[in-house]
This record gives structure tokens, C-alpha cells and sequence, in this order.
């Protein structure tokens, strides 16, 4: 096979491990000392590549690829600082359980620390947040180039082996001399002895960690179930089944566990909140406390129920993942680590159904909360809040939603989703930065429309994410544009301080408007009940990519949802 490919080892190693390895997305950012590599990727009809000139961007963009295909994607960018600007999306794949591969172009050892442009000490800069780190050693200079291409091919090797079977980022460092720009035809390399396998099949479940927990499972009166951030082809609905048959199980998911079911409580601030506010909230949370606690997926949202159980802790906590598990609760977390479904079936034969009032005690209060929602959210004035439930009412079913962080994805877990949305949210580290480039990244590998929703601070936030070439037409944006960080309204301190407009709620007048008509998107704005029940429905039937800027009143919102936790109340003592 010919190739027009860089002259040098490492490039040619890094390049061809990739293919061997089924890498076929490359984000690659502008650069001159990762040219080698941006030349050999760019040359190879194997790879599809994507040019993204932000590498904050470029990074969430890929990552929403890996997200959504669950497997390897990879970023390259040049030396120096461009590749600091990978930490954030980094960090979010570590906690979230997404394979990315970074590949930085680096100077040789010989010119860091001696006053070079665009040098900084780049190896080791993501320990702490990658499975690998594997830094090369510069192959294109008058050295011992077969011990280094030893070396080199295997830290290559062994980077894309780790991030393929733990499913978590990886770091690869490669230093270039020196000519940077020679081609040559065919790779002169020979890595066929390098073949990648398989994620490992997790082991048969262990009887020892079966008797363990159908011991305890089937001890308790009260089973608590929390189904944190899942990909909607990881757990199954089918698979959770059997939990809905005993009145001793309470099972609670998130929109992002991607999982419903009429006997699931998808409102766990809508339980929590209200009990906070009651006179007898000891009483209550007595009785909502679980004596074990069955996590599964990643992580979840809520901070009253993390709050809950930390106070009100069960015996056991099991957390069923094949990876990880966090003691989210302080409650000494018992990691089994295999699959959810090989899990379930192995113990559901000696899983017994216990008589208890635990789940119709609670679940007679939500059915309550949830008519009393209906009836709340026809009387309320225009609002964040009213907002949420009318695009989540009349959104379309089959589309890939994502979610900005802080406010957004919170209301979300007030509603109940139709079940063919897949919704993603960058919940591993919870930030505002790369929403948006995450879902166009997303979309990019997924053949259904996809939506984002989010605040104006995200969306302005990473507002480059918009500054490429592979928005799909039919991918759009919401803006809940609330003129600040309306969150912090409603978190505890006091919202006359001075500064709190600016260093806390951070209010401005800015709109999406200038930069919709810069990168060619659609643009609308709303500003009332009336706007947004006309606009909607044209916004969603667009063949544009667009945005839909929906603008609510700051002084309002707050007050709306305190007043619905207030109202909800009343309901804790229907029993």
C-alpha cells in the first residue's frame, strides 16, 4: 500500500497503531510540530479526520464521538500550551468512563527549558486523570533508533490496549526534531507483531459475592436502587424488571439513566425537597432511610439525595459496575465488578420478594407530588420552570438530547422523559465548559436529529464549539437565557449582597443572536408563554441547524421552584 506519510518513526508508529487498533476518528488541531501525524492521518482514507482549531473544543467534540460509539476517539495538537487545553475534556472522560486517546506533539528533550517557543514540560501533565501515560522519545535525530523504536512502539501499544479495555483516557507524548515536513511513500516501520485484543469478558460472578449480597438483599425491609448517568445500551429496562415485583424495592433513576418505568421515582428532588421543608422531616427521612443501597451506572445528580444518605446512611451500599465504584454515601461501598445483566442473572434465582410497606408508602406520595405538579404548573406564571415542562412535553421522541450542567439538567430530573430520548450529560466532572462541542460531537456519529439544551452562560462559555465544519443540519440549540448563572438563586446566601450580581449570578445582557448569524445558524428568540408555544413547534420542523433563544425572568425563576417544593409538602402527610 502506498502512503504519503511523515519520514519520521514515531509518527509513522502512532499513525499505524491506530489503524491497527480501529481508531477511525482523528480531531486534529492546527499546529507545526504535530505535523508529522497531521500529515499522516490526514493522507489515510482509513482515518476520518476533523480540523477544530480550539483544543477545547476539539477535545469535548471527541469525546462526544467516544461517548457515543464507546470506543476510541483521538485528539492531536501541537506543542506547548494548546495541549492544557485538553484537561478539561480529559478529566471529564476519566470520571465518566469515556476512551479518548490524546496524542501531543512535544519538542525534544534537548530544547524544553532553554528559552524554545511553545515549550512547556508536557510529560506526565495528565497523570492523575488518564489509565496511561506513555512519553516517547524523539526517533528523528542520529540516535539508536532501533532501541528507541522498541520502546516507542511498545508505550503506543500498551496506551491503546489500556484505553480500549478500561475504557478511560489516555496520553500519548511524542517529541519531534526537526525536519518536520518530509514525506516518504511507504512506512518503513514493522510493527506486525503487534495485534490488539479485546476488552475481556468479565469473570463468571463469583458465588462467594452471590451469597453476600442475596444474604443481605434479602434481609432488609427497605431497598433503595439508584441508577445514576447510563448509555442507553448498557443497562436495560428488561434487566431491571424483576426489581418492580417486590413492594420491598424502591427503584430511582435520573433523565440520564436513560431508563423509565411506571413504578421508577424519576423525582428525587421532587421526594427530597418537600421532606426537607416538613416539621417532621426526622420522621420521614426515618422512613425513606434504606437498610441497603444497589448503585448502578455512573454518576448521579442529586445533591439533597447524596445529602440524605450521608446522614441517613444504609448497612450496605453495593455498587454493581465493572470498573469502578465511588463511596459517594461514606458508607463503605462494596464494589462488584462485573456486568449489570450477568450480575442480575446470576442472583435473581435466590432473590426473594419481601412483604413490606416501603414502596406503597412511597410511592402513594409521589403518585400525589405528580398530580399536584400538573395542577402546579398550569398556574404558574412564565418561568424557567414552565419553560422545562413545555419543551420537554413537545420535544420529539427518537432524538439524542444533550443537556448543559448546573441549572438545565437539574429541571430535567423534575420530568418524565419519553423513553426512546437518549440523554446525555458531562456529569463526570459536572462543568459548564464544553456542552455544546460534546453534543455536535455526539452528533457527528449518530444518524438521528440531536438537540441541545442549556443555560446562556454554558452556551457562551464554549461558544467556539460552534467554529467548524460538521454541525449537521438538523442539530439544534435551546438557550434558557435567564441572564446569568440563575442556579445560584437557589442555592443558600443572599441575593441583595452587591456582589453577588457579579461574582455569583455574574448577570449580563448578551444574546446568541450575533454569533447564530456568524456560524450560519437559524435564530429566534422568545420571551413569553404565547412566543414560545408559536415558536416551538417551527424551531423543531426546521431543515436548519438553529437556535432558539428562550429568555426568562431572572428575579422569578427561583421563586417558582421554592414554591413548588412548598407546595409538594403538604403531600408528606396524605399518609
Amino acid at each position: 500500500m502506498k502512503y504519503n506519510i511523515s519520514s519520521i518513526p514515531s509518527a509513522q508508529t502512532i499513525v499505524e497503531l491506530c489503524r491497527k487498533a480501529s481508531i477511525k476518528h482523528i480531531v486534529i488541531s492546527p499546529g507545526s510540530r504535530n505535523a508529522p501525524l497531521t500529515i499522516s492521518f490526514a493522507t489515510q482514507p482509513f482515518f476520518n479526520t476533523y480540523s477544530i482549531v480550539d483544543e477545547r473544543c476539539a477535545a469535548f467534540f471527541a469525546m462526544g464521538m467516544a461517548q457515543q460509539l464507546q470506543e476510541p476517539t483521538a485528539i492531536v495538537c501541537t506543542s506547548g500550551s494548546a495541549m492544557l487545553n485538553y484537561f478539561p475534556a480529559v478529566a471529564e472522560a476519566f470520571y465518566s468512563q469515556i476512551p479518548l486517546v490524546v496524542i501531543s506533539a512535544d519538542r525534544p528533550e534537548h530544547l524544553i527549558d532553554v528559552g524554545d517557543g511553545q515549550t512547556i514540560k508536557q510529560p506526565y501533565v495528565f497523570t492523575n486523570h488518564v489509565a496511561y501515560e506513555a512519553n516517547l522519545k524523539s526517533d528523528n535525530r542520529e540516535d539508536d533508533n532501533t532501541l528507541i523504536q522498541d520502546f516507542n512502539s511498545n508505550q503506543i501499544f500498551n496506551a491503546l490496549q489500556t484505553c480500549h479495555q478500561n475504557q478511560l483516557p489516555v496520553h500519548i507524548n511524542a517529541p519531534f526534531d526537526e525536519p518536520l515536513y518530509d514525506k516518504i511513500d511507504a512506512q518503513n516501520v514493522d510493527l506486525n507483531a503487534f495485534e490488539f485484543t479485546n476488552k475481556d469478558a468479565f469473570s463468571q460472578v463469583r458465588q462467594m459475592h452471590i451469597e453476600s449480597f442475596v444474604e443481605h438483599w434479602n434481609a432488609s425491609d427497605r431497598k433503595l436502587v439508584l441508577v445514576g448517568v447510563n448509555h442507553p445500551d448498557d443497562i436495560k429496562i428488561e434487566d431491571l424488571e424483576f426489581l418492580t415485583q417486590d413492594n420491598s424495592v424502591i427503584v430511582m433513576t435520573e433523565t440520564t439513566s436513560n431508563l423509565n418505568h411506571e413504578r421508577f421515582f424519576y423525582s428525587i428532588d421532587g421526594m427530597i425537597a418537600p421532606i426537607e421543608l416538613d416539621d417532621k422531616k426526622e420522621n420521614l427521612f426515618d422512613k425513606l432511610q434504606p437498610e441497603i443501597v444497589l448503585t448502578l451506572g455512573g454518576m448521579l445528580v442529586s445533591k439533597k439525595l447524596k445529602a440524605f444518605l450521608r446522614r441517613f446512611k444504609p448497612e450496605f451500599h453495593y455498587h454493581i459496575n465493572p470498573y469502578n465504584a465511588y463511596d459517594t454515601f461514606f458508607s463503605d461501598v462494596i464494589h462488584l465488578q462485573y456486568e449489570v445483566k450477568e450480575f442480575f442473572n446470576a442472583i435473581k434465582p435466590q432473590i426473594k420478594a419481601k412483604t413490606s410497606d416501603y414502596f406503597t408508602y412511597w410511592n402513594t406520595i409521589k403518585n400525589s407530588r405528580e398530580i399536584q405538579t400538573e395542577n402546579y404548573i398550569k398556574n404558574i406564571q412564565y418561568s424557567d420552570f414552565w419553560c422545562y415542562d413545555f419543551i420537554f412535553k413537545n420535544l420529539p421522541k427518537d432524538i439524542l438530547l444533550h443537556l448543559g450542567n448546573s441549572s438545565c439538567v437539574r429541571y430535567s430530573n423534575f420530568f418524565d422523559l419519553d423513553t426512546q430520548t437518549q440523554v446525555f450529560c458531562n456529569r463526570g466532572t459536572s462543568g459548564i465548559d464544553g456542552s455544546t462541542s460534546t453534543a455536535i460531537g455526539s452528533s457527528v456519529v449518530q444518524n438521528k436529529s440531536a438537540y441541545l439544551i442549556c443555560g446562556d452562560l454554558s452556551f457562551l462559555y464554549d461558544s467556539n464549539a460552534l467554529w467548524n465544519d460538521y454541525t449537521s443540519t438538523d442539530f439544534k440549540i435551546i438557550i434558557i437565557n435567564n441572564h446569568g448563572g440563575g442556579i445560584f438563586r437557589i442555592l443558600p446566601g443572599d441575593k441583595h449582597d452587591d456582589y453577588f450580581h457579579t461574582y455569583f449570578e455574574t448577570q449580563h445582557q448578551h444574546t446568541a443572536k450575533h454569533l447564530a448569524k456568524m456560524y450560519g445558524f437559524e435564530y429566534n428568540r422568545v420571551s413569553d408563554k404565547a412566543g414560545l408555544e408559536n415558536q416551538l413547534p417551527t424551531f423543531i420542523k426546521s431543515k436548519s441547524k438553529s437556535i432558539l433563544e428562550i429568555f426568562t425572568p431572572t428575579e422569578l425563576n427561583d421563586k417558582v421552584l421554592l414554591d413548588y417544593f412548598e407546595v409538594l409538602k403538604s403531600s408528606n402527610r396524605e399518609i
